[in-house]
């Protein structure tokens, strides 16, 4: 799908945008707090980092399925709420893998900028879409 055709579906099916960051709010949640840990000698990032880099999908999770439940006006608003999130939440991570440079592996590193660099690209995306939706209403 290009980036294009994505553009034109979230802008048709805006409200569809939080249930699916929502589940891929999950999806990171169990990966950074239970597969991850697991894999602590291989990646090198601290369980702690882990847990906390864990716990804020959840609420990320929460917002987005309260939004795809119940919002049903100024949707962008709320798209540009969780894009932001998401962008700050990729900076922290950033900057705590930075902060544990010495114990972070090479795999640790690859990890982290390519969940990271997916993750930014997919706010950008939440706030392009946010912005057609701001001009459509």
């Amino acid at each position: 799908m290009t980036i294009e055709r994505i553009l034109e579906w979230g802008n048709t099916n805006p409200k569809k945008l939080f249930q699916v960051d929502g589940f891929g709010a999950i999806l990171s949640a169990v990966l950074l707090g239970i597969v991850l840990v697991k894999l602590e000698r291989v990646f090198g990032i601290p369980k702690q980092t882990l847990y906390f880099l864990a716990f804020l999908p959840c609420l990320f999770a929460i917002y987005d399925f309260y939004c795809w439940n119940k919002i049903e006006k100024k949707i962008a608003i709320f798209l540009k709420g969780i894009a932001i999130t998401n962008l700050l939440y990729c900076c922290l991570s950033i900057g705590l893998a930075f902060y544990h440079n010495k114990e972070i592996t090479s795999g640790g590193w690859t990890d982290m900028l390519s969940e990271r660099a997916s993750g930014s690209g997919r706010s950008l995306r939440e706030l392009k879409l946010a912005k057609r939706q701001t001009k459509g209403t």
